[in-house]
């Protein structure tokens, strides 16, 4: 009985270690970030094409507008920041597919070159308006910007009815 209870104590403490090691911040955000852009586009997905110009109020962007937005602050803070290059213009020929196309290939993008940066280059301050920032801090913006956008899209979902998709977290 006590070698049974020392065999299941050695198992569960090696287990939690393992469950316990911390990850990489570019690890980390890389699965936080495929998991960001399949709940955007789960929340694409929900809106009807029709509904796409719909914003809230006169001062809001619509719905379109927002997913834009969300898209080209990705290439800018991708390219400005971690390839330092002019980011591309974005273009759609307006359908939501196309839109879905398009941000899905933005954030395969900014995942290949974050998956290609290095910790060391994670650490490199970088100048940003808003005063020098590291590019790890840069990685925080690009997903607290996603996230802030996203949760207006949601506002828009349940303003028309539509039952927003399920919250996935990482």
């Amino acid at each position: 009985m006590k070698r049974t209870f020392f065999i299941f104590l050695c198992i569960l403490m090696c287990g939690t270690h393992l469950n316990a090691q911390q990850e990489t911040p570019k690890g980390a955000f890389l699965e936080k970030w495929e998991n960001s852009k399949n709940y955007l586009l789960e929340v694409i997905k929900a809106m009807p094409e029709e509904d796409f110009g719909f914003k809230p109020t006169e001062r809001q962007m619509s719905f379109e507008e927002q997913l834009l937005h969300i898209q080209k602050n990705i290439e800018w803070l991708t390219n400005s920041y971690f390839q330092e290059k002019d980011a591309p213009v974005t273009a759609t020929d307006g359908t939501k597919e196309a839109l879905i196309r398009s941000l899905t290939q933005s954030f395969e993008n900014t995942s290949e070159v974050i998956a290609n940066t290095t910790e060391e280059e994670l650490a490199e301050t970088v100048s940003f308006f808003a005063g020098p920032k590291s590019r790890l801090q840069i990685l925080n913006l690009l997903q607290d910007h996603l996230t802030h956008h996203r949760g207006q899209l949601i506002v828009y979902l349940n303003l028309k009815g539509i039952e927003p998709p399920s919250y996935v977290g990482w």
